[in-house]
């Protein structure tokens, strides 16, 4: 499955799929198929980093 295109769902499927499936942001990524940098620049836009301590996307400070 493709990743959301609404970046809002984009941030509740990616941190879905941290907190239940993968260790890492690269992991999730290789398996979904999809490109991590990608997925970092279209949530950064909409406010979201990827804080990899933990694991989730986390909101700008």
């Amino acid at each position: 499955m493709a990743s959301p295109k609404d970046p809002y769902m984009l941030l509740s499927w990616a941190n879905m799929k941290l907190r239940d499936l993968y260790p890492s942001l690269e992991e999730l990524a290789a398996s979904e198929g999809e490109d991590s940098e990608e997925i970092c620049r279209r949530l950064k836009a909409a406010g979201y980093s990827y804080d990899p301590e933990k694991n989730q996307f986390v909101i700008l400070s």
